[in-house]
């Protein structure tokens, strides 16, 4: 069953979800939270997929336009002018449960006066932050080549030779522009961005096996060697309990 379809059968002027957009802009920052099917989201020319669960965070005034699959559907929650994701650039989640906890109870409880739309986007924004605090501070790469690959390196399976090959460029100059433009060789800055995606995992409890899907890494002991190399934990406590020394700081003091 299609239940996009149902959903689209609710008057549009009675239902708080939308469908797609063309292009613009939000003078806040904004949420784009995939329901079902799938969307395809476009930034400043760039193409992002998105799937049911998962959502993009991002910042104010960033030209974009979302398509949806014929099953899709979407939330646009807007967040406080303060609610910037870090580094200022578009951030893509997910699926984070306690995201769609969050999503699932807003939609059951149906705000409607501004402070009661304001609790809900407050909540919203204090788990986006908890949530996609990098581990990792890392620096962008602002090169437009480097700062392609850097955008899709950490998601996309293959090998810097076929990063620099889509981009029309060299391994060689690949290398020289991440050294020059965020102090790490490509190989650190790549490794260092996947555990940030596993560590944001861990943190939402979605698990080892989900941090290491989400993450690129091939196998469970792959991430969890990387993780205690790069962070300093050790492996037996890791092995333990991958997230226990991610989320200890997270949690209510």
């Amino acid at each position: 069953m299609n239940f996009a379809e149902l959903g689209r059968s609710v008057a549009s002027t009675h239902a708080i979800r939308f469908h797609g957009h063309e292009p613009h802009r939000h003078e806040w920052p904004h949420l784009v939270y995939v329901v079902s099917g799938t969307g395809t989201l476009t930034l400043d020319g760039q193409t992002l997929t998105l799937r049911g669960g998962q959502a993009a965070w991002l910042p104010a005034d960033v030209l974009h336009g979302l398509a949806l699959s014929d099953d899709g559907m979407a939330l646009g929650p807007m967040l406080n002018p303060g609610a910037v994701p870090p580094g200022g650039r578009t951030r893509v989640l997910g699926p984070l449960p306690a995201l769609t906890e969050l999503i699932t109870v807003m939609l059951c409880a149906a705000p409607e006066t501004q402070a009661e739309r304001n609790s809900f986007r407050l909540a919203i924004e204090e788990l986006l932050r908890a949530t996609t605090e990098e581990y990792f501070p890392l620096a962008l790469p602002q090169h437009p080549t480097a700062n392609a690959i850097a955008l899709e390196a950490a998601r996309f399976d293959g090998t810097l030779d076929e990063l620099a090959e889509r981009q029309f460029t060299s391994v060689r100059h690949v290398q020289r522009l991440f050294r020059e433009e965020t102090g790490l060789t490509f190989a650190t800055w790549r490794t260092r961005a996947r555990l940030n995606l596993a560590i944001v995992c861990l943190r939402a409890g979605d698990g080892l096996q989900a941090a290491m899907q989400g993450s690129g890494f091939a196998t469970r002991h792959g991430l969890l060697k990387a993780l205690s190399r790069e962070c300093g934990f050790p492996l037996e406590q890791l092995m333990a309990d991958p997230a226990a020394p991610f989320t200890s700081a997270l949690a209510p003091a």
